[in-house]
């Protein structure tokens, strides 16, 4: 292995800077739970050498240079990918914590020798996924593709559990988690839609200018928590909790009867559904119609459960027999085999409906794993 003076390099002032900002994020990363022994390029023998040229061994492809027969570093691979498809300076480079050191630092130093102008605005590098608390890795027959998950999975369910962690922090994929993000995501779909219900059969031009100084306290909490959160390093969590509050508010005025006496009722519906439809648009959660992303939700339900719509309409026959019979036995054992495999039942006047639930195994799980 042979080393190139630094002092040739033109710009190489600013890779320390760079340097110095990768340092940072080595500390923040071991901080985090990140644990891989890192080494700086200080480390070497002389902090005025860096590695940019490997010695050919024999059988590899090499070209002559001054040094030598050899290769550069596996690292100016996307050194020179950048370069020749986004130009030398763009905005977001993406990667692992575990490029951090030495790829992107060695791939700064490269672009920065090779261009005065070399920049990256931006530099993200996301946490490891585990699965069941355990490193994916093909070795451990855990690893599958974004494709496979969706096979069962809503993509903006995927999306949600995604965003329910920073993107720096180390996220654990299992089927409680993807369980609770289709719950979530039907719910908040749910609850938009019964807005948009009620609030289309008014025209816009009847409503008035004004809303409740509850609800617009409630709006601008929640507009200014999401847009503070995002801009302070993309954090999507806080966003996503911040949106109960309003969520909490839209049920009460849909559903309790005090809030669908509140004054100026459907003004504070419209309102409310309008900025939380914007956060979800901003979040890339906005499906094209509230409606259309629910069915495909309870198709997705209903794929996971290995039942069709038919049979489930089936059992909750079956189950108002066994009521009108006053079978109570019957009829709850229809229920929990229902929720077993994630098919909610609800009761209302109007008669019985389902949903998409977690499965009842995988809540009582939950219930019973203690906190790490």
């Amino acid at each position: 292995m042979t080393f190139d003076l630094i002092d040739s390099w033109r710009n190489f002032g600013y890779f320390q800077e760079m340097a110095e900002f990768f340092h940072r994020e080595i500390a923040n990363a071991n901080s985090s739970g990140f644990t891989r022994v890192v080494e700086c390029f200080h480390c070497l023998p002389c902090a005025r050498y860096i590695c940019g040229y490997k010695a050919a061994k024999k059988g590899e492809p090499f070209w002559q240079s001054p040094w030598g027969p050899g290769r550069p570093g596996w690292h100016i691979e996307c050194s020179a990918m950048s370069a020749a498809y986004l130009g030398y300076s763009f905005d977001i480079h993406g990667g692992g914590m575990d490029l951090v050191f030495p790829h992107h630092e060695n791939e700064i130093a490269q672009s920065c020798a090779a261009c005065h102008e070399s920049s990256v605005s931006y530099w993200i590098h996301n946490g490891f996924v585990t699965i069941d608390s355990e490193k994916m890795s093909k070795s451990l027959g855990n690893f599958f593709t974004i494709r496979q998950v969706i096979e069962l999975y809503h993509p903006l369910a995927l999306r949600l559990f995604l965003m329910g962690t920073h993107y720096r922090s180390p996220i654990n994929y299992s089927d409680l988690q993807l369980e609770s993000a289709s719950d979530r995501i039907f719910y908040i779909y749910q609850t938009l839609h019964d807005c948009e219900s009620i609030t289309a059969n008014y025209d816009e031009a009847s409503l008035k200018d004004s809303i409740p100084s509850e609800t617009e306290t409630c709006i601008n909490k929640f507009h200014d928590e999401c847009l503070t959160s995002i801009s302070d390093d993309l954090h999507t969590t806080v966003a996503l909790a911040a949106m109960s509050e309003p969520l909490k508010n839209l049920n009460d005025l849909l559903h309790t009867r005090k809030g669908k006496k509140q004054e100026l009722r459907i003004e504070s519906l419209a309102a409310l559904g309008q900025t939380i439809g914007n956060i979800l648009n901003i979040l890339g959660l906005l499906p094209d119609s509230y409606s259309e992303a629910l069915k495909q939700l309870s198709d997705y339900a209903l794929k996971r459960a290995k039942l069709t719509e038919n049979e489930v309409m089936e059992k909750i026959e079956e189950r108002n027999v066994a009521r009108k019979n006053k079978e109570y036995e019957k009829s709850d054992t229809i229920r929990k085999e229902l929720a077993a495999v994630g098919i909610a039942l609800m009761d209302s006047p109007e008669g019985t409906t389902w949903r998409p639930a977690i499965p009842l195994p995988l809540q009582e799980d939950q219930h019973l794993t203690p906190p790490t």
